[in-house]
Protein backbone atom coordinates (compact mmCIF):
# COMPACT_ATOMS: atom_id res chain seq x y z
CA UNK A 1 0.00 0.00 0.00
CA UNK A 2 1.09 3.57 -0.64
CA UNK A 3 0.66 4.75 2.96
CA UNK A 4 3.54 2.69 4.41
CA UNK A 5 1.67 2.65 7.73
CA UNK A 6 0.77 -0.98 8.44
CA UNK A 7 -2.13 -0.21 10.83
CA UNK A 8 -3.71 2.22 8.35
CA UNK A 9 -3.22 -0.19 5.45
CA UNK A 10 -4.89 -2.95 7.45
CA UNK A 11 -7.84 -0.69 8.31
CA UNK A 12 -8.26 0.25 4.64
CA UNK A 13 -8.10 -3.43 3.66
CA UNK A 14 -10.85 -4.27 6.15
CA UNK A 15 -13.12 -1.55 4.74
CA UNK A 16 -12.42 -2.75 1.18
CA UNK A 17 -13.85 -6.16 2.10
CA UNK A 18 -17.27 -4.55 2.60
CA UNK A 19 -19.82 -4.66 -0.25
CA UNK A 20 -19.76 -1.66 -2.62
CA UNK A 21 -16.67 -0.16 -0.97
CA UNK A 22 -13.85 0.52 -3.40
CA UNK A 23 -10.30 1.61 -2.65
CA UNK A 24 -11.08 5.35 -2.49
CA UNK A 25 -14.12 4.90 -0.24
CA UNK A 26 -12.16 2.54 2.01
CA UNK A 27 -9.40 5.10 2.35
CA UNK A 28 -11.90 7.90 3.14
CA UNK A 29 -13.53 5.75 5.84
CA UNK A 30 -10.16 4.88 7.35
CA UNK A 31 -9.11 8.54 7.57
CA UNK A 32 -12.52 9.41 9.01
CA UNK A 33 -12.01 6.79 11.75
CA UNK A 34 -8.56 8.21 12.51
CA UNK A 35 -10.12 11.64 13.04
CA UNK A 36 -12.61 10.47 15.67
CA UNK A 37 -12.23 11.19 19.38
CA UNK A 38 -11.62 8.26 21.74
CA UNK A 39 -15.21 8.41 23.05
CA UNK A 40 -16.56 8.30 19.48
CA UNK A 41 -14.38 5.27 18.68
CA UNK A 42 -15.63 3.51 21.82
CA UNK A 43 -19.23 4.30 20.87
CA UNK A 44 -18.70 2.98 17.32
CA UNK A 45 -16.97 -0.23 18.40
CA UNK A 46 -19.61 -0.79 21.08
CA UNK A 47 -22.42 -0.37 18.52
CA UNK A 48 -20.74 -2.85 16.15
CA UNK A 49 -20.12 -5.35 18.94
CA UNK A 50 -23.66 -5.05 20.35
CA UNK A 51 -25.25 -5.46 16.91
CA UNK A 52 -23.12 -8.50 16.16
CA UNK A 53 -23.90 -10.09 19.55
CA UNK A 54 -27.59 -9.24 19.87
CA UNK A 55 -29.04 -9.48 16.36
CA UNK A 56 -30.04 -12.90 15.05
CA UNK A 57 -32.70 -14.51 12.86
CA UNK A 58 -36.34 -14.56 13.94
CA UNK A 59 -37.33 -18.14 14.77
CA UNK A 60 -40.42 -17.79 12.55
CA UNK A 61 -39.66 -15.66 9.47
CA UNK A 62 -35.83 -15.50 9.59
CA UNK A 63 -35.85 -11.68 9.54
CA UNK A 64 -33.26 -9.98 11.73
CA UNK A 65 -34.31 -9.26 15.32
CA UNK A 66 -33.03 -8.94 18.88
CA UNK A 67 -35.82 -11.11 20.28
CA UNK A 68 -36.69 -14.75 19.57
CA UNK A 69 -39.68 -13.69 17.44
CA UNK A 70 -39.51 -10.40 15.51
CA UNK A 71 -42.07 -7.60 16.10
CA UNK A 72 -43.74 -8.25 12.72
CA UNK A 73 -44.40 -11.90 13.53
CA UNK A 74 -45.57 -10.95 17.05
CA UNK A 75 -48.02 -8.31 15.84
CA UNK A 76 -51.70 -9.27 15.93
CA UNK A 77 -52.40 -6.53 13.36
CA UNK A 78 -50.64 -8.39 10.53
CA UNK A 79 -52.53 -10.46 7.94
CA UNK A 80 -51.44 -14.04 8.70
CA UNK A 81 -52.91 -15.41 5.47
CA UNK A 82 -50.18 -13.82 3.34
CA UNK A 83 -46.42 -14.36 3.34
CA UNK A 84 -44.06 -12.23 1.25
CA UNK A 85 -40.84 -14.11 0.41
CA UNK A 86 -37.77 -11.88 0.09
CA UNK A 87 -34.05 -12.42 -0.44
CA UNK A 88 -32.72 -10.59 2.62
CA UNK A 89 -33.68 -8.39 5.58
CA UNK A 90 -33.04 -5.19 3.62
CA UNK A 91 -35.95 -6.14 1.35
CA UNK A 92 -38.25 -6.36 4.37
CA UNK A 93 -37.20 -2.84 5.39
CA UNK A 94 -37.81 -1.55 1.84
CA UNK A 95 -41.31 -3.03 1.64
CA UNK A 96 -42.20 -1.84 5.15
CA UNK A 97 -41.30 1.74 4.15
CA UNK A 98 -44.17 1.68 1.63
CA UNK A 99 -46.74 1.14 4.45
CA UNK A 100 -48.80 -0.82 1.88
CA UNK A 101 -48.13 -4.44 2.79
CA UNK A 102 -49.80 -5.77 5.95
CA UNK A 103 -48.92 -9.48 5.80
CA UNK A 104 -45.99 -11.52 7.10
CA UNK A 105 -42.56 -12.15 5.59
CA UNK A 106 -40.11 -14.96 5.02
CA UNK A 107 -36.43 -14.11 4.47
CA UNK A 108 -34.46 -16.59 2.35
CA UNK A 109 -31.01 -15.08 3.08
CA UNK A 110 -29.93 -15.37 -0.54
CA UNK A 111 -30.98 -16.91 -3.84
CA UNK A 112 -30.20 -20.15 -5.64
CA UNK A 113 -26.93 -19.55 -7.49
CA UNK A 114 -25.06 -22.65 -8.71
CA UNK A 115 -22.21 -20.45 -9.96
CA UNK A 116 -21.63 -19.31 -6.37
CA UNK A 117 -22.23 -22.74 -4.87
CA UNK A 118 -25.57 -21.77 -3.32
CA UNK A 119 -28.28 -24.41 -3.60
CA UNK A 120 -31.76 -24.66 -2.05
CA UNK A 121 -30.35 -26.21 1.13
CA UNK A 122 -28.32 -23.06 1.86
CA UNK A 123 -31.53 -20.99 1.96
CA UNK A 124 -34.41 -21.05 4.46
CA UNK A 125 -36.80 -22.82 2.07
CA UNK A 126 -37.46 -25.76 4.44
CA UNK A 127 -38.48 -23.30 7.15
CA UNK A 128 -40.90 -21.64 4.71
CA UNK A 129 -42.52 -24.97 3.83
CA UNK A 130 -42.88 -25.78 7.54
CA UNK A 131 -44.80 -22.52 8.06
CA UNK A 132 -47.39 -23.57 5.48
CA UNK A 133 -48.34 -26.86 7.14
CA UNK A 134 -51.15 -25.38 9.31
CA UNK A 135 -53.20 -24.25 6.26
CA UNK A 136 -53.61 -20.64 7.50
CA UNK A 137 -51.68 -19.13 4.56
CA UNK A 138 -53.65 -18.55 1.34
CA UNK A 139 -51.11 -16.50 -0.65
CA UNK A 140 -47.33 -16.46 -1.00
CA UNK A 141 -45.89 -13.41 -2.75
CA UNK A 142 -42.53 -14.05 -4.42
CA UNK A 143 -40.60 -10.79 -4.02
CA UNK A 144 -37.13 -11.91 -5.06
CA UNK A 145 -35.16 -9.52 -7.25
CA UNK A 146 -35.73 -9.59 -11.03
CA UNK A 147 -32.35 -11.21 -11.72
CA UNK A 148 -31.67 -14.61 -13.28
CA UNK A 149 -31.02 -16.06 -9.81
CA UNK A 150 -34.04 -14.30 -8.29
CA UNK A 151 -36.34 -15.60 -11.04
CA UNK A 152 -34.93 -19.13 -10.75
CA UNK A 153 -35.44 -19.09 -6.98
CA UNK A 154 -39.03 -17.84 -7.36
CA UNK A 155 -39.80 -20.58 -9.90
CA UNK A 156 -38.20 -23.28 -7.75
CA UNK A 157 -40.20 -22.27 -4.66
CA UNK A 158 -43.45 -21.92 -6.63
CA UNK A 159 -43.05 -25.53 -7.84
CA UNK A 160 -42.54 -26.70 -4.26
CA UNK A 161 -45.72 -24.88 -3.20
CA UNK A 162 -48.01 -26.52 -5.79
CA UNK A 163 -49.08 -29.39 -3.45
CA UNK A 164 -50.17 -26.85 -0.81
CA UNK A 165 -52.81 -25.37 -3.17
CA UNK A 166 -51.72 -21.87 -2.19
CA UNK A 167 -52.03 -18.89 -4.51
CA UNK A 168 -48.43 -18.00 -5.50
CA UNK A 169 -48.01 -14.50 -6.94
CA UNK A 170 -45.01 -12.51 -8.18
CA UNK A 171 -44.29 -8.82 -7.72
CA UNK A 172 -45.09 -6.82 -10.84
CA UNK A 173 -42.10 -5.22 -12.54
CA UNK A 174 -42.10 -2.54 -15.17
CA UNK A 175 -41.43 1.06 -16.03
CA UNK A 176 -40.40 3.19 -13.04
CA UNK A 177 -42.43 6.32 -12.34
CA UNK A 178 -40.89 9.30 -14.12
CA UNK A 179 -38.98 7.20 -16.69
CA UNK A 180 -39.15 7.56 -20.47
CA UNK A 181 -40.24 4.52 -22.49
CA UNK A 182 -37.51 5.08 -25.09
CA UNK A 183 -34.82 4.35 -22.47
CA UNK A 184 -36.42 1.16 -21.10
CA UNK A 185 -34.93 -2.17 -22.19
CA UNK A 186 -36.98 -4.93 -23.83
CA UNK A 187 -37.24 -7.09 -20.69
CA UNK A 188 -38.53 -4.18 -18.60
CA UNK A 189 -41.05 -3.23 -21.29
CA UNK A 190 -42.30 -6.79 -21.67
CA UNK A 191 -42.71 -7.09 -17.88
CA UNK A 192 -44.60 -3.79 -17.84
CA UNK A 193 -46.96 -5.06 -20.53
CA UNK A 194 -47.52 -8.36 -18.70
CA UNK A 195 -48.26 -6.53 -15.45
CA UNK A 196 -50.68 -4.01 -16.94
CA UNK A 197 -53.95 -3.35 -15.11
CA UNK A 198 -57.27 -1.62 -15.65
CA UNK A 199 -57.43 2.11 -14.82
Amino acid sequence: MANNIPSLDRLIDEFRKMPSIGSKSAERLAYYILGLEDTEIQSLTSAISDAHSNIHQCSVCRNLTETDVCPICQSDKRDRSTICVVEDARDVAAIERTHEYKGLYHVLHGVISPMNGIGPDELTIKELLARLSDNTVSEVIMATNPTVEGEATAMYISRLLKPFEINVTRLAYGIPVGADLEYADEVTLSRALEGRRTI
